[in-house]
């Protein structure tokens, strides 16, 4: 695989040069820019580590979890798949090593699921089964990795992914799910964030109000259980996710969780 032979290639030349001849980075928002910064240069150092060091198996797993967070911030599709067939390179070889290892299993499908959307075909549902698989194995494995994680993206994969026969959605499994990722990390905001914003979504809004006042409640530990800059990122997505929760339901912020605090 070329990455394997090229450690010091930048992404640029990796990805057919698109970075040569002008970033296809998000770059209209000083916000956006930041995270992509920290994004590149995290997926640099990841880089090297995973390529001085192809048998260590936390180096391929971080590798693949910082070509995931690169992704978001690339705008076209071919850059986007080469990032996440660059994850997949990563942990395929992990897997070759630890057939038992959940954050392979795990970064497997999340990266699966990233060259799935840059698809928009046929193929793209067959790689949704396999990403069903690969979840599942990671739950099996260690269910508490990332949070829940394992459980949290199947319940977000149930949901969004096209029903039967097309697909594998479904609401029931998604529901399920997403209460899992919950009961297993509660006191993360993401998996109540996910499960509130899905109750929304399915028009259950008294289920969806309860989900956010349960939210509500657990944000000031959480402000001091995930702190640092890397999880500024995560702090401004879930803030900006449970200001546009809450106008859509109505709801008065608490004094304490006002807007203007909300990323403070």
């Amino acid at each position: 695989m070329e990455i394997l032979n090229s450690p010091t290639r930048s992404i640029g030349a990796i990805a057919l040069g698109l970075w040569a001849v002008g970033s296809p980075l998000l770059a209209e928002e000083p916000t956006s820019r930041i995270f992509a910064a920290r994004a590149e240069a995290e997926w640099h150092r990841a880089q090297a580590r995973f390529l001085s060091y192809t048998n260590d198996s936390a180096a391929a797993w971080q590798f693949a979890r910082a070509c995931y967070d690169l992704n978001d911030f690339v705008t076209n599709n071919a850059g986007r798949a080469d990032l996440a067939n660059q994850g997949i390179v990563a942990c395929r070889h992990l897997l070759a090593m630890e057939s038992n290892s959940a954050p392979g299993h795990y970064y497997l499908a999340i990266e699966l699921g990233q060259l799935a959307d840059t698809k928009r075909n046929p193929a793209a549902y067959k790689m949704v089964r396999e990403m069903e698989r690969e979840f599942k194995t990671a739950d099996d494995l260690d269910e508490h990795f990332d949070f829940a994680g394992p459980a949290r993206c199947l319940g977000l994969l149930y949901r969004d992914a096209p029903g039967w026969p097309i697909s594998i959605g479904s609401r029931h499994k998604a529901r399920d799910w997403l209460e899992s990722a919950v009961a297993i990390a509660p006191n993360y905001p993401e998996n109540h964030l996910n499960l509130a914003e899905s109750h929304w979504q399915w028009n259950d809004r008294e289920a969806a109000r309860n989900g956010l006042k349960a939210l509500d409640a657990l944000w000031p530990a959480a402000r001091t259980n995930f702190t640092g800059e890397a999880w500024e990122r995560n702090w401004y997505d879930w803030s900006t996710r449970r200001d546009a929760l809450r106008e859509k339901i109505g709801e008065t912020a608490p004094a304490a969780h006002s807007s203007k605090n909300s990323r403070n």
